[in-house]
């Protein structure tokens, strides 16, 4: 924690001739960057982990408020205590097949968490990894090791799927609209671009997949002269959060 507190520090740049330690985009590693040790936390916007990361460390991320996503890369097997501890801006996360452990709140107090994917099978997770969120877990068909929770929060299968061979496909009532399909009460958020080459996605519809089906439709789709869409998790309502952490004051620690 050497720049724990410093909550206006948004860059720190190592000498390229230092021995230990390294920076990319204002981040630190070690010399060899496989482990992320230190993101400041006035660090804002996006940020992507180096593909040479196995390893987030902990308070890597804590108290980085203003970070709305990160890339986690398929090198990455660990996520230590508190790495991403009051990420309040994070609304969701995606956790990469190669993780196989995570740790102690990890990602606790990130108020604005809705939805944690999850590429691959179950990994280990403490119990209290997301303490203090509301979020929703999503896993994918295929993968095992999961039940109805994982750490406290619900778990659901991500399956939904777009009928684009039936009539409610297509122009209907003037609007572009479509049917999806997938698990019952399933929640899916349909996001808009208009390029793909920079695309911008913002969402157009919340969809609860009642009976496990939904009608989408986009009644602002001829405003533009190219419209892609796309579906991410939405959090399901109501969600509890877990029980506070009995040993809050030394996970940053252990």
């Amino acid at each position: 924690m050497a720049f724990g507190g410093c909550t206006s520090l948004s860059a720190l740049t190592v000498d390229p001739l230092n021995s230990v330690y390294s920076s990319v985009d204002g981040v630190l590693f070690d010399k060899s960057q496989a482990t992320l040790i230190s993101c400041p936390q006035a660090k804002a916007g996006t940020f992507t982990i180096p593909n040479s990361v196995t390893s987030i460390t902990v308070d890597a991320f804590e108290g980085c408020s203003s970070l709305t996503d990160v890339s986690i890369p398929n090198s990455v097997t660990s996520i230590w205590n508190a790495a991403f501890y009051g990420c309040s801006s994070l609304s969701r996360v995606t956790i990469p097949d190669s993780v196989t452990s995570i740790y102690r709140q990890a990602f606790a107090g990130c108020s604005g968490l809705i939805a944690v994917s999850f590429d691959g099978d179950a990994p280990t997770v403490d119990p209290y990894a997301f303490s203090g969120d509301t979020a929703t877990v999503y896993y994918l068909p295929g993968t095992t090791g999961w039940g109805t929770n994982l750490a406290f929060l619900p778990a659901m299968l991500w399956n939904p799927q777009v009928l684009a061979s039936d009539a409610s496909f297509g122009l209907r009532t003037n609007q572009f609209g479509f049917t999806i399909t997938g698990s019952s009460n399933l929640v899916v958020v349909v996001q808009a671009s208009a390029s793909l080459a920079k695309p911008t996605w913002s969402p157009v519809q919340t969809n609860t997949l009642t009976s496990g089906s939904s009608y989408f439709s986009d009644p602002q789709w001829t405003n533009y002269s190219g419209r892609l869409y796309r579906l991410v998790p939405g959090g399901l309502p109501n969600v509890s959060p877990p029980p506070p952490d009995p040993g809050a004051d030394v996970a940053h620690q252990n």
